[in-house]
């Protein structure tokens, strides 16, 4: 041969080489790529959070100088404030710590000075005066551009309600003004005594008011020392701690017939309850004790159809003295304590996460919340306002959040839930992974339940017993099946099949019966009918032909009796028997639907590759079977199946990586829910149906957003796995059965 021909064809082999490594390398540096990416979105879920002190300010000290009873801090982490006990409301830059302004809020009596202040949240405090009245006033920060654009803060102060003074003395009062224009007030009067005060004021069609007023006293506490004392937002329901640890929950909605919920011994050694305050949302209560722990309540129905009676649910950080205060965020489920030590820990109620703890020098006393939580300004004992700048964007998120049961509110007990956003503010998002996990192990189960045998006994029948003609036309149409695109499918499965299934279920569930019964039968009878000389020749590859018409038969005959045995058994309504008999309900997009769907879509690739290796084992390990004496299918059994395993098993998990990643068929045709249930008559939400419904409205860097990358960081592992462990058993299997 040539020696430049030759030489010619090397250049070439190195060339190729040196191409395909480089293209190998390079698709294996995308992937590496494609996770580092939706990783790298995913890795601040998990990042601690942050705080830097912004800013410290001293305030001026004196004997004639009242004393500061609030701080707080603007929207916009500018200016800080100081209400004293005057009445006086002082503002200061965080920047250089000077004074910016000064108000005054006006009392509701000449002299009258503020003994206690209650946040309320927007920068709404209920102050409490020294001549028993009681007032709800709010301070407003708005942002104002003058003509070059510059921005400024405006500040303004604005009276929601007023209580007119009490004539006895009180120990605590709340006030609160509901959406109705509802006004409570709940004072705490000596001897335990708590008074409630209701008045609705309504406006006819003329525009006349009238006043509804009532007022009752509450006694159940009078046995024992009430210490604190929460109401919430609506001044709907109350709650009251007492010094031996009982917690008292009261209903407030009829107006003059406060109702007794609750009567519950917090804590079986009695200790004293020291501080309550509501989470946002007002359905958790967070109790302190005297000990430093904290733990939030809500009410639980102990059996269904039960009265709710309030339960501990959640156990937060504990401090290292008792609680004094609390005050939560407006924005989550975050609550800032205080302890006695002057120790404030930020915690998140539902994930149970400490998020971070402050502390100072000096013990600090007062503290306030930023409107959008990433700011905190607190007052040490010394009359310095410290202000930290905080950076906590995904306290929510836990690995228990994520993956373990969590009691959500309202729930009756611990459950793995997702769900993303609701109508209110107040949302507790659940975002648990646990559920879209099933759903897609669950859809790809059921798809492959239907898909392998099929697609596996097509495969064996085309290559070892079909004729070559028939193979010729059957392979190519079994391909042609894979260009359908997935959209298709879903479409057909959604509104096409599920609506069928629904109507002929029972007829669905007859045919699985009666399709494996007659092909038994049909079988027995042709090895009776094979012995005349005519019938032999359709036995040459062609014996579907006889075997057709009697599964065509076995199918309609399902189809007619279906009817008859529904209505003999089930009474005419199969779902109906079903939710009263076995408590499952029917669900029209089910796994029945996803397994024929995700079936007819996953067949081909298993057919294709399955049919490929079982054809390319030699024909002399099938020709020295079949001249020992064996059998076609005792050949096909134990020799051909043996050799093609390693091909066989790899078209099989090609194919269970293709039902995990579908994403359009299982968003058509599953009904979306996210719940935990095996049945065969119930939906799921695989992942990554999930992240296409649920990304075009998440907004870019939110938890919801990182979270959902993170559930394709999930299928991306458990896809690369899965490929690993089947190509490391293919690998084992070519070295068992040879190079097939």
């Amino acid at each position: 041969m040539d020696k430049k021909f030759l030489q010619r064809i090397k250049r070439r082999d190195r060339v190729a080489r040196w191409v395909i490594t480089v293209g190998g390398m390079a698709i294996i540096a995308s992937v590496l790529l494609i996770l580092f990416l939706i990783a790298q979105v995913t890795f601040p879920l998990f990042q601690r959070p942050k705080s830097q002190l912004a800013g410290q300010i001293s305030l001026p000290t004196g004997p004639e100088i009242a004393a500061p009873l609030v701080t707080g801090l603007d929207e916009y982490l500018e200016s800080t404030f100081v209400l004293r006990a005057d009445g006086s409301l002082q503002y200061y830059d965080l920047d250089d710590g000077a004074e910016l302004a000064r108000d005054q809020i006006e009392p509701p009596a000449p002299g009258a000075e503020v003994v206690a202040a209650e946040g309320l949240g927007h920068l709404t405090y209920g102050l409490s005066w020294s001549d028993g009245s009681l007032t709800l006033d709010q301070l407003k920060i708005t942002p104002k551009f003058d003509g070059a654009g510059k921005r400024s803060l405006e500040r303004e102060l604005h009276r929601k309600l007023s209580f007119p003074p009490l004539a006895e003395p009180v120990r605590q009062a709340l006030g609160r003004l509901d959406s109705e224009g509802r006004q409570t007030r709940v004072s705490l009067l000596e001897e335990n005594r708590i008074l409630v005060e209701q008045q609705l004021v309504s406006v006819d069609f003329l525009g006349n008011e009238t006043a509804e007023s009532h007022s009752a006293t509450l006694e159940e506490a009078a046995a024992t020392t009430i210490t604190a004392l929460a109401l919430d937002h609506q001044g709907k329901t109350l709650y009251a701690g007492t010094g031996n640890g009982l917690l008292l929950r009261w209903d407030l909605r009829e107006l003059g017939s406060p109702q007794l919920l609750d009567q519950v011994q917090a804590f079986a050694d009695g200790r004293k309850i020291t501080a309550l305050g509501l989470v946002f949302g007002d359905i958790s209560l967070a109790v302190g004790d005297e000990k430093g722990e904290v733990s939030t309540w809500f009410p639980v129905a102990p059996a269904p159809g039960e009265e709710k009676v309030l339960r501990s649910i959640h156990t937060l950080t504990k401090h290292t003295a008792a609680i004094t205060a609390f005050a939560p965020s407006q924005r989550d489920k975050s609550l800032l304590s205080l302890d006695a030590d002057g120790h404030i820990h930020l915690d998140h109620m539902t994930s149970e996460r400490h998020l971070l703890g402050f502390e100072a020098a000096l013990p600090l006393q007062l503290f306030g919340f930023a409107g959008r939580g990433d700011g905190l300004v607190a007052m040490t004992s010394a009359q310095e306002l410290l202000v930290w700048r905080v950076d906590n964007p995904h306290p929510e998120v836990s690995w228990k959040t994520l993956f373990e049961n969590v009691w959500y509110e309202s729930y009756e007990k611990p459950e793995l839930v997702w769900q993303s956003s609701s109508a209110s503010d107040d949302f507790e998002p659940k975002l648990s992974l646990t559920p879209l996990i099933f759903g897609t192990l669950k859809g790809t189960f059921y798809a492959m339940l239907l898909a392998v045998p099929l697609a596996l006994l097509g495969a064996i029948y085309t290559s070892q017993f079909g004729n070559a003609r028939l193979r010729g036309v059957i392979k190519p149409t079994v391909e042609i099946m894979a260009a359908i695109p997935s959209v298709i499918i879903g479409f057909l499965a959604a509104l096409w099949l599920a609506p069928l299934i629904e109507k002929s279920i029972v007829a669905l569930f007859l045919s699985f019966i009666l399709i494996p019964a007659s092909f038994v039968l049909s079988l027995l009878l042709w090895q009776w009918l094979r012995q005349r000389e005519g019938l032999r020749k359709i036995e040459k590859g062609y014996e579907f032909l006889a075997l057709a018409p009697v599964l065509v038969l076995a199918v309609a005959i399902a189809w007619v009796l279906g009817p008859i045995l529904e209505q003999l058994l089930f009474a005419g309504d199969f779902k109906l028997w079903l939710f009263n008999e076995a408590g499952t309900r029917y669900d029209p997009r089910n796994s029945i639907i996803i397994s024929f769907a995700l079936g007819f879509a996953v067949i081909p690739i298993i057919f294709t590759i399955a049919e490929d290796a079982l054809s390319n084992v030699p024909t002399s390990l099938k020709a020295a079977s079949l001249a020992l004496g064996a059998s076609r299918w005792q050949t096909v059994w134990r020799v051909i199946l043996p050799s093609a395993s390693p091909g066989i098993f790899a078209g099989v998990m090609i194919g269970f990586g293709r039902a995990i990643g579908e994403t359009m068929i299982v968003l058509m045709a599953t009904g979306n829910t996210p719940i935990i249930d095996i049945s065969m008559f119930n939906g799921m939400r695989p992942m990554s149906a999930n992240i296409a419904v649920e990304i075009p409205e998440a907004p870019v860097g939110s938890s919801l957003f990182r979270v959902l990358f993170l559930s394709a960081v999930i299928l991306f592992i458990i896809t690369f796995v899965l490929n690993t462990v089947a190509e490391v058993v293919r690998q084992n299997l070519r070295k068992k059965y040879g190079r097939f």
